[in-house]
């Protein structure tokens, strides 16, 4: 990473708080869509075992007509701290927002405060899991808490209001509305539409539980993990298929008189009860992702319809990745790669290359930043990611970050995800678990990612590593000092 801010303090300071005269049309309209655990992995632009069954159509075409980023990771892999993150530009430390259970401060800084107060209409609709009034929106609608699939309660300026129908629908249902009928067509905007699912418990709009109920999947190659060669961490964690899920909440046995049937009057027991619950999972969750697309299609259709989609950004990703079964998971917390990373697709017409690629290390501090680069706004010194813009026209700058800093801090809690934090780099990755329940209070681990992808062998005692192990302990000093990480 740059050793100095690309936007300096002064212009920030200076532009913040200018209500300059833009119209609609000097400025990208920007449309930030958000969902909540969705896996880079059940999305067919990003390959892998699950391409073939077609889930991601409409995500698909973002891709097809803009940018893949493959390296894009998160700075604590769980859904509120994300989302602090998201709205502030800061890691977890400095936002205040560390795990699920404390307060989040929403009178700090925020980036939708800045471009409201520099032309730009703002709206959130959908799930924020952020508890208080949201700030520095024109419009906002959201879930309260983790919010419910059906028959979704929002909360707003104007109080409490219950909408028939799925979650997935009625939050579109609620962005289209503002699209059509709420904003100022005189202003550029920016809408965060954000999705529930598909979050634990996984539960699809009727249409995709039927069509998903007999569908089978391809199971990982690490479904059977027996976790050698692993850490304390990975052995004790709470968080498995085979042990963790529960009948009735995750599987719906009660609600489903098939589901009941395929589990618990079926007489599996072991690895083939293991596997029938992985299907079971699969069929919920991608049934779940089913309905993201379908609606992701109807605002896109509508962008296109409208016009509005020559001159709007559209940008998709998720608060983290999440387990589809490897090492036998599910959920996320970890900083091993499949809820380390995340998606993120971007298109912008006449700007981003269609069909192009990105593989520099990007993470959720960067957002913030590249909203404002977007319209045309230096971010305050403060913040602590860099713009993609750069990327998004296909010019990798020549100080971009070389190494991503990681911390996750809920523990003791749901999960038993023990404490950690860590640096990665494109190739290797160091994770230093620490504090409660860990042996000494402290455990390494290291990855060789190019010759162990699946992070399946701690590399950290290995003597023909020793050099690799020295100069990722001091970059990972060096990105606590950079980023003000308390020790």
């Amino acid at each position: 990473m740059s050793s100095t801010k690309k936007h300096i303090a002064c212009l920030g300071l200076l532009l913040i708080g200018v209500n300059t005269a833009f119209t609609s049309d000097s400025r990208p309209n920007i449309l930030w869509l958000f969902s909540d655990d969705h896996a880079f992995q059940a999305i067919g632009a990003y390959g892998g075992r699950l391409q073939s069954s077609n889930l991601t159509p409409n995500l698909d075409s973002i891709a097809r007509e803009g940018m893949r980023f493959d390296k894009c990771y998160v700075g604590n892999s769980i859904c509120a701290p994300s989302r602090a993150t998201l709205l502030t530009g800061k890691h977890s430390h400095l936002n205040g927002k560390i795990d699920n259970l404390g307060p989040f401060n929403h009178d700090q800084q925020q980036f939708q405060k800045i471009l409201r107060q520099n032309g730009y209409q703002t709206a959130m609709i959908g799930k924020i899991h952020l508890h208080g009034k949201m700030q520095g929106f024109d419009y906002w609608e959201v879930l309260p808490g983790q919010g419910r699939y059906e028959n979704p309660i929002f909360i707003s300026e104007s109080g409490k209001k219950t909408y028939e129908g799925h979650s997935t629908d009625v939050i579109t249902d609620r962005a289209l509305q503002w699209l059509k009928t709420g904003r100022d067509e005189t202003k550029p905007f920016m809408a965060m539409v954000h999705y529930k699912a598909p979050h634990r418990n996984w539960i699809p709009a009727e249409r995709f539980r039927k069509k998903f109920e007999t569908m089978s999947f391809p199971e990982p190659d690490t479904l059977f993990d027996d976790y050698k060669g692993r850490g304390t961490a990975a052995r004790k964690q709470d968080l498995s298929i085979a042990k963790t899920m529960t009948m009735g909440h995750d599987f719906k046995v009660d609600r489903w008189a098939y589901r009941k049937k395929e589990l618990l009057e079926s007489g599996l027991i072991g690895k083939e009860l293991v596997r029938a619950k992985y299907q079971a999972y699969m069929r919920d969750y991608l049934a779940c992702i089913a309905g993201v697309d379908e609606n992701v299609g109807r605002l896109l259709d509508y962008l296109k319809e409208s016009g509005l989609d020559k001159n709007t950004v559209v940008m998709y990703s998720a608060d983290q990745g999440f387990y589809l079964g490897e090492h036998g998971w599910f959920d996320k917390r970890f900083m091993y790669e499949e809820s380390f990373r995340t998606p993120l697709l971007a298109k912008w017409p006449d700007v981003i290359q269609p069909g192009s690629v990105n593989t520099d290390l990007v993470q959720n501090i960067d957002f913030a930043e590249t909203f404002l680069d977007l319209a045309g706004i230096g971010a305050p010194a403060d913040m602590q990611g860099e713009s993609i813009v750069p990327l998004l026209k296909g010019n990798t700058p020549a100080d971009w970050r070389d190494s991503l800093y990681y911390h996750y801090y809920e523990y003791p809690g749901c999960h038993s995800v023990r404490r950690h934090e860590g640096v990665a780099t494109q190739r290797y990755k160091l994770i230093r678990f620490y504090g409660q329940d860990v042996p000494n209070a402290e455990e390494w681990e290291l990855y060789d990612l190019e010759r162990d992808p699946r992070e399946m062998k701690n590399e950290y005692n290995n003597p023909e590593y020793k050099a690799v192990m020295q100069t990722m302990k001091k970059k990972l000093t060096a990105l606590i000092k950079e980023y003000k990480v308390p020790q």
